[in-house]
This record gives structure tokens, sequence and C-alpha cells, in this order.
């Protein structure tokens, strides 16, 4: 295990039955309080961004907002939040998509993204893959090209890799932690 992967899972705090009986919710308010923690976390993330090629980062609503916004500063990019439906103003794009118990729909600001857009998507955890999945889709449904996924945690019992990787379409997916 690396320096980085020690310093960032020391600081995740394991919740029990939370936010129901039987799930061990992962807290990263903890490594977001740190501010050593957090430093390294966007250092490593922003590294992702210029190895790909990003030109804008997209932060998943909503924790991908808190981590993606300092990650698009650090690598010198543009931010663009993803949102739930019903929440930006103006004309946007939207995508639906199933949830394990339902379903659920995102969308962008349509005129945020141009074909000239290489995208990185960033988030805390890739758990079943259903919101990374439609924000790729959305994202090029808006024009532009996806250059990657990246996440501080993967819970690999969840499968969500093999959901994702094939609308990936060769991009790569980057998890700093796999849980």
């Amino acid at each position: 295990m690396t320096d980085i992967s020690e310093l960032l899972l020391s600081r995740i705090r394991d919740v029990a039955d939370y936010p129901e009986p039987g799930v061990m919710f992962k807290d990263i308010t903890p490594l977001l309080a740190d501010p050593a923690a957090f430093t390294a976390l966007t250092d490593a993330l922003a590294e992702v961004a210029t190895r790909t090629g990003a030109t804008k980062v997209v932060g998943l609503e909503a924790r991908g907002f808190i981590l993606g916004a300092p990650v698009a500063v650090r690598a010198g990019v543009g931010f663009i939040p993803v949102r739930k439906a019903g929440k930006l103003p103006g004309a946007t794009l939207s995508q639906a998509y199933d949830l394990e118990y339902g379903s659920a729909e995102i969308e962008i600001h349509a005129e945020d993204l141009t074909a000239s857009d290489r995208v990185l998507v960033v988030d805390d955890v890739l758990a079943t893959g259903g919101t990374a999945e439609a924000s790729i889709q959305l994202i090029r449904r808006a024009g532009a090209e996806v250059s990657g996924l990246a996440v501080l945690m993967e819970l690999g019992f969840l499968a969500g890799r093999s959901r994702v990787e094939p609308a990936l379409a060769g991009a790569p997916l980057t998890s700093l932690l796999t849980v």
C-alpha cells in the first residue's frame, strides 16, 4: 500500500448501519477536515486530470462537487456540476438511469460542454456505477469526449467497474482506493 493510500484510508471512518441496518457507510468527512489528506487527495486526482488531457472536470452531486472543484482548480481546467434533475436553471440535458430501488435523473447545462472538451468525471465512491454511467452518457450527448473517471474509492464488492467500463469505451477508470 502506498503512503497516500494509507493516509486516505486512515481518514475514512466506517459508520455501521447507516443509512440503514446492514450497511457500512464510508464517511469521508474526517478526510475533508484534514488539510494534509484533502490536499493529497486533490493532488492525486488533479494528476489524473492532467494525465488524461482533461479540459473540464465534471463533479457528481454532491460529494463529487466537494472533490471535483478543487481538482479542476489545481489542474487549471473548468468545473461542471452534474446535478439531480430540476436543480439547474436554464437549458439542460438530462439522463435517466436505473437504481437498485427505482430510478433517478441527472442534468447538466447544455452550453457548458463543447466538442473540443475532454472531460474527467470525479466522484467520491464508485458503487454500482449507475450514476457514473449516466454521467458518461450525458457528457457524450453534450458533444464532449470522456477522458476518464476518477474516484476516491471503489466498493469492489458491488461490481460497479463492470457496469461503467463498457460506457468508458477505453477511457481509464482510476480508483485511489478499493474497499
